[in-house]
This record gives structure tokens, sequence and C-alpha cells, in this order.
């Protein structure tokens, strides 16, 4: 075997990077554990803890009843006492119940002493569609989260970002809120020994491109990329931009991007109504409007409940085929 090949990262998965990044922290600082239902014995409802209880007890990793509201006050109450938890809810439509604990607490205690107290949360959910959890299951609620100040949301599409992003927010001293995408848990990759933490306030240009600007994050990422890569063979080149983080969103490298390009379309997992991109795009008419060529164009989930049978599903979530359709709409071509 070559030099070269012996120093090959070794391929991993987006589970394997999540995990990477809660051992390394737990490792590095006794205050770090895991809480959450299902998060030691079961291994995760995702695989993401497995193993974790046998290397680190129960102290460390922590299963919880079933109650969103009770674990998650928890954590918070942790955080205001000077430990680093992280939270696993297990998908983002269980964590409405506990709303009230993130919003009216998490994200207003620092405004409200005056910034006496802060709350270093580390919430991590499963979000998004694609493998038939029907209704209940499979829905994009990050983009409620992203409107609430107090809050950093993230979307982290990549390995790297999986790994990287956890280690970053874990180190940030107000409530940060992880959304990782049920689609993404399974994808493999490279991932460098050397990779570490990364920026959470930063948006990443994946392909460029000069013609529209594709602006997406999380589970739609790698559609996005596959629609651009099909544009490309028609002579259309599509920049690529991973939001990243949905709140802080970077401004700066969204209206860059469209300054470039001259046209835009938002995909987004959500439902167009109030969605994300709505607020992307109102961004892009007021720091880009005189750069535009085109309308803002936008690809979201049918505003249904997310349907069971795969057919349906896929149906009604963005794919890269309308992803295609709404680039050449912003073009003039059909």
């Amino acid at each position: 075997m070559s030099a070269d090949a012996q120093a090959a990262p070794a391929q991993t998965t987006y589970r394997e990077a999540v995990r990477a990044a809660i051992r390394e922290a737990l490792l590095k600082d006794n205050r770090v554990f895991l809480m959450g239902e299902d998060v030691g014995r079961y291994g995760g409802c995702y695989a993401v803890s497995k193993g974790l209880l046998q290397e680190f007890g129960p102290e460390r990793i922590r299963d919880t009843p079933l109650s969103e509201s009770a674990f998650v006050g928890a954590g918070i109450g942790a955080a205001m006492g000077g430990m680093r938890p992280i939270v696993e809810v297990m998908t983002v439509n269980f964590s409405l119940l506990a709303l009230d604990q993130i919003i009216n607490n998490a994200a207003t205690i620092r405004h409200m002493s005056g910034g006496q107290f802060g709350v270093p949360v580390v919430i991590r959910m499963a979000t998004g569609a694609g493998r038939q959890l029907a209704a209940q299951h499979s829905h994009s609620l990050e983009g409620w989260y992203a409107h609430v100040p107090g809050l950093k949301v993230l979307a982290p599409a990549t390995l790297e970002d999986a790994r990287g992003m956890l280690l970053t927010a874990l180190a940030d001293p107000d409530p940060v809120l992880i959304f990782e995408h049920v689609m993404l848990y399974n994808m493999a990759g490279e991932l460098p020994p050397t990779a570490g933490a990364v920026p959470i306030d930063k948006a990443a240009v994946r392909r460029p491109g000069r013609d529209v600007s594709l602006i997406t994050y999380g589970g739609t990422l790698f559609k996005t990329l596959e629609a651009a890569a099909s544009l490309a063979r028609e002579g259309i080149e599509a920049e690529v931009v991973d939001l990243r983080s949905l709140r802080p969103l970077d401004e700066k490298t969204i209206l860059a991007s469209v300054s470039r390009t001259r046209r835009a379309v938002i995909v987004d997992e959500g439902w167009r109504s109030g969605s994300l991109s709505a607020e992307v795009s109102a961004r892009i008419m007021e720091g880009a409007f005189w750069d535009l060529d085109a309308p803002v164009g936008r690809v979201c989930s049918a505003e249904v409940p997310v349907p069971y049978p795969r057919h349906l599903e896929e149906a009604a979530l963005p794919q890269p085929q309308t992803i295609v359709a709404a680039a050449k709409a912003t073009l003039g071509r059909s």
C-alpha cells in the first residue's frame, strides 16, 4: 500500500461524524453530557449515540422520560448551573411539546436577566422527510425557530459541518439548535482526521456559477447540487449557496452571490407560506433588487401534511427536477 493510500481519510457517515463530535466533547470537558429519549441503552433513534453509554456511563449519557418539556427544561437548568448539556429531541415535530421551554425560557433569559445569565445548551433534533415516517415525524419546522431572537439555528449538511458545528455550538454562551436532516444520517464520505470546529454564522458556496444562484440548506443541499449538475449539462452554470446557519443568516454571502448571477431560486423543504424561503427572498429584494434580472423563484414542499405513501411523499417534496425547472424559469427557458 502506498503512503498516499495509508494517509487517505477513512470513509464515515453523517451519523458517525455527529457521534465523533459528541465523543470528543465528552472527553474534553467533564461538564458536557448527552440527554434525551433512548440516547443510552437503545443508542439513539437514529443510532447517533450508539456505544456512548458503554464508554461514558449513565451520568454522562442520560436516558430521559418521554416528556420533551421536562427534559428540555432540565437541560436549560443544567446549562444555567454551569454544565454544557447536549439535549437530543427525537424529531422536530416533538420539539413543539417543549416550545415554552425553548422560546419563553432559553431564548429570553439573557435578555430578561440584563445579561447576568446565559443558557449554553445545545439542542439537537432530526428534521425533514423522505423516510416514510408520515406527518407526525417528517416536517421541516426549523424556519419557525429561526424567527426567534436569542437562538442560533444551524442546519449542517456536510460531514465536516455535522462534526464541526456541534463543537462550536458547545462553546457558545447562548442556546444553539441543530437540525439534522433524517436523509443525511446514512450519507458517507471522507472526513479528514484533522476536521475540527467550524463557524456557525457563515454560509458556504458549494458550487460556483454565473447564471443563477440556488440557495438552500440541510437535506435539500444535495438535491440542489444534483440539479446544478443537470443544468450544467445544458450549459447553465448554477451557483449553489448552502446557508448552513438559519439564524443568523449570512446575508453578505447571499447578496454577493445574487449580485454575481442576477437570478435566484431558494430551495426550502419547509412549506412556502411564511417560510424561511420567504425571508431569504425578502432579504434579496431589500438588498439586491437592482441587481436582479428576474423575480426570485422558490421551490418548497407542497402545503399538505407530509404523506406516508412513498410516491406521494416524493411528490410533496422539492426534487432535482423541480429545482431545474425553477432555475430555467428565471432564465426564461422552458
